[in-house]
């Protein structure tokens, strides 16, 4: 037998608001330990006492059986010289350290538990149909957290006091609330509220909670559109099913494509609007409950413009044009509770206006969307972090995520290796100007965000200095080295100039990263790489080394650098950013390299011929000078090119549109049993043998086009020619991993969002048994770009 010890025991990772001290409470009865247990800006630190071999054993069972929420990243022990006269093992309230740096892992957002479910189903349960509900298992996080360490008087619920009942269930550490900081009843927590407009546009407000959620039911059933306030924003609700409120959701709110996500009720009635494999359903029903993109469930008598499943008949307007449709399961008890009064699918969209943060309280609510909304479903518990909601979709059975968010967010990645243990290297990656998120690196740990959204106004630049001053305050983080991307203009960019002098940082503490390379850094970064990979970067734009637009860059690269070895070649965004907003003038400059000004005037293509001869003519002479023209060899431009070509798009209605046209357009072509394959093919520039490899692009678009314009009589044309697009781009990228078989191979960039892409690029590296680096929880888009700088950033501080 050991003799008694004393020991202090130090574990840092994920470990506060998680259900981690009564966990521990519980394993010292079992194992009759003496000491104690709190939070502090360590993590969770222990005393125990008690024979030796009990000791050993209560740290195998914490280091292999946490708690559910819990991720341990580290566990230091230190045995102390003489032995304490305690006789019980206690929970100690947490105290803050004055001067001291917060080193814990903040926790995401967790959906309601099984156990919460229950309670508000239960007609006698005190926490019966609470709005509010939860426990140590699950509910708010990040979005109430004001400091750290996570107490009941650092959150949004400090102004709440505990009745009797609940405070009884938060003081017991055998209860699954003890310390459970936002635990309510409907005596003592938040309440609902519910207003509607009358015909003078003004609110008319009604406080009673059952009341509330009646009539916001009854609003919705009726075709309002209610705005609904959640964990870290407020949605903008209305019913799926009804092509008439949908439709007028999408002329208030002036968004006329852009597709829609759904809530529905639960498993069973997800599987009536979508379809998938098992690893999607696992995701759709995750703890982290993201809007998960799924293909639509198409009838036989249906195309994919809309779907009648079973007693469920779902707007075309959803998603329209596209096979796939978003979906998210409740994930608090308030939309249980709604979605259970409603049994069917809603609409359920960030509340915000084109390209701003999340709403967060109702003034912004009324103030912004007015116009929009029918009724506001309130709440009073403040949001003090907003956070929107996580969207994700599996890739081969892999999750990819696209918005990195509720439940995954903040992201903590524990270092493997000591490389930020001294306090002097706290480092700040301020990311990318569109789907921003900022990254923090110290005390070995890499922290990304939440979504923080596209930086093109006021609003979301304040939101991003916001972001930023929220993890200054939690961490009590001053950065004294910066990295960002290096186009001089994006509003993180110009952040960082502006604080280096206000600051005074040295330059050399400012680190500029190439954006396509951040793009393979943020995937090294994930998998704790340093070593070469091969790097497949594609993109809609991003400012390259020589000051054009870059897209589509084949790298070999390790965390020193890359170099590049293949790329389509260069055209002319005519206009510049006006060439995104209508793509018909990257189609036009493409094809003006290809073609005579007078065939391409007669080409039977709407956008073009729309335009008129005057206006190709006079764009056509931009081309010529290269005037106001922009050098750019991005993948997603050629995407844009496609869609206009093909007659699916002529201005851009949001970002990725085409993209998602096109691979809804290939995969209807892949139901059908016969495929054969067009005399296109993708052919490479003239170069000399040391320079990289280009793959031509207006002689690919071309091709393309004159297939299109000789075949029209065929139905399957276009769908034919959207499939070999994909099949050939992805045909070049197993070229030239094939020739760099030895090295792991990162896909990265918003490009290989497109399922189809990427599942053939995937489905080759296995075939060819070569290494793949998934994107796992690090979004594939510009969301992970400040990560990839981050990863870099300490790797080059002086």
């Amino acid at each position: 037998m050991k003799p008694l010890q004393h020991v202090t025991i130090i574990v840092k990772g994920i470990v506060q608001g998680v259900g981690f001290r009564p966990f521990v409470f519980r394993l010292a009865h079992q194992l009759n330990l003496v000491g104690s247990v709190l939070n502090n800006h360590l993590g969770v630190t222990i005393v125990l006492q008690g024979r030796g071999d009990l000791i050993d054993e209560f740290v195998d069972t914490l280091t292999q059986l946490p708690p559910p929420l819990a991720r341990i990243d580290a566990i230091e022990l230190t045995h102390q010289a003489h032995l304490s006269s305690m006789t019980c093992f206690s929970i100690i309230d947490s105290e803050p350290t004055a001067g001291e740096h917060a080193k814990v892992a903040i926790s995401a957002d967790m959906s309601i538990c099984h156990d919460c479910h229950n309670d508000i189903d239960d007609p006698h349960n005190r926490h019966y149909q609470y709005p509010f509900t939860n426990c140590t298992n699950c509910g708010p996080r990040y979005t109430i957290i004001n400091a750290l360490p996570y107490d009941r008087c650092n959150t949004a619920m400090a102004d709440f006091e505990m009745c009797d009942d609940c405070h009884a269930a938060y003081t017991d550490p055998l209860n699954r609330r003890y310390h459970a900081q936002p635990i309510s009843c409907p005596h003592c927590g938040p309440q609902l509220s519910f207003s509607s407009i009358n015909d003078n546009n003004e609110f008319l407000y009604d406080s009673s909670m059952l009341v509330a959620l009646e009539q916001a039911v009854e609003m919705i059933n009726r075709g309002g559109i209610v705005a609904i306030k959640g964990l870290g924003g407020f949605h903008l609700v209305c019913d799926a099913t009804n092509n008439d409120a949908v439709e007028t959701l999408r002329q208030r709110k002036q968004r006329p494509a852009k597709p829609f996500a759904i809530m529905v009720t639960d498993l069973a009635q997800a599987q009536l609007c979508v379809s998938g494999t098992n690893a999607e359903w696992r995701t759709l029903t995750s703890a982290e409950k993201p809007i998960t993109l799924m293909k639509k469930r198409v009838n036989n008598n249906i195309n994919i413009n809309g779907q009648h499943n079973g007693d469920i008949q779902l707007s075309p307007l959803l998603a329209p044009d596209i096979d796939r449709l978003g979906v998210f399961l409740p994930y608090t008890p308030l939309h249980h509770l709604l979605m259970k009064q409603l049994n069917k699918p809603i609409v359920a969209t960030s509340a915000n206006l084109s390209g701003e943060p999340i709403i967060t309280n109702k003034t912004a609510i009324v103030q912004h969307l007015g116009h929009v909304i029918d009724g506001i479903l309130d709440h009073n518990r403040p949001i003090i972090n907003a956070c929107d909601d996580s969207v994700v979709q599996v890739i081969n059975d892999q999750l990819q995520v696209i918005r990195l968010a509720r439940g995954y967010a903040p992201l903590t990645i524990n270092l493997h290796s000591p490389m930020l243990t001294d306090s002097q290297n706290r480092v700040l990656a301020v990311g990318a100007q569109q789907k921003n998120t900022v990254a923090f690196g110290f005390d070995n740990n890499l922290i990304l965000s939440p979504h923080i959204g596209d930086l093109f106004s006021v609003e979301a630049q304040q939101y991003f200095s916001q972001s930023l001053a929220t993890f200054k305050r939690l961490y009590d983080f001053t950065p004294n080295y910066i990295a960002h991307d290096n186009h001089p203009q994006y509003a993180p960019t110009q952040w960082v100039d502006n604080y280096q002098k206000k600051h005074q940082i040295p330059s050399s503490h400012i680190i500029g990263v190439q954006h396509h390379f951040a793009h393979v850094l943020s995937i090294m970064a994930i998998h704790q790489r340093t070593d070469k990979v091969l790097g497949f970067s594609f993109d809609g734009t991003g400012l390259g080394d020589n000051g054009a637009l870059w897209g589509s860059e084949v790298m070999l690269a390790d965390i020193n650098g890359f170099t590049t070895l293949a790329h389509f070649s260069s055209f002319k965004l005519i206009g510049g950013e006006q060439a995104i907003k209508h793509p018909v003038r990257i189609l036009l400059a493409l094809l003006f390299d290809q073609m005579p000004l007078a065939k391409v005037i007669t080409l039977p293509i709407a956008a073009i011929q729309a335009l008129g001869t005057q206006t190709i003519t006079n764009l056509y002479q931009l081309w010529r000078n290269n005037s106001h023209c922009v050098e750019c060899r991005s993948v997603g431009r050629l995407f844009d090119a496609l869609a206009v070509a093909l007659d699916f798009i002529g201005s851009s209605q949001y970002e990725g549109q085409a993209g998602m046209m096109i691979e809804s357009a290939a995969n209807a072509y892949t139901r059908y049993p016969i495929q054969s394959s067009l005399a296109i093919r993708i052919n490479r520039l003239a170069a000399d043998s040391t320079d990289p490899i280009q793959w031509h692009s207006s002689d690919f678009i071309t091709q393309l086009v004159n297939c299109a314009v000789n075949n029209a009589q065929n139905p399957l044309i276009k769908q034919q020619l959207c499939w070999q697009f994909i099949n050939l781009i992805g045909q070049q990228l197993n070229d030239i991993g094939q020739q760099y078989s030895y090295l792991p191979q990162v896909y990265c960039g918003g490009v290989f969002q497109n399922k189809t892409l990427l599942s053939q690029c995937i489905e080759d590296c296995h075939l060819g048994q070569r290494e793949y680096l998934a994107s796992g929880n690090v979004p594939i888009n510009d969301g992970g770009i400040s990560l990839g700088q981050l990863w870099f950033a300490i790797h080059h501080m002086v």
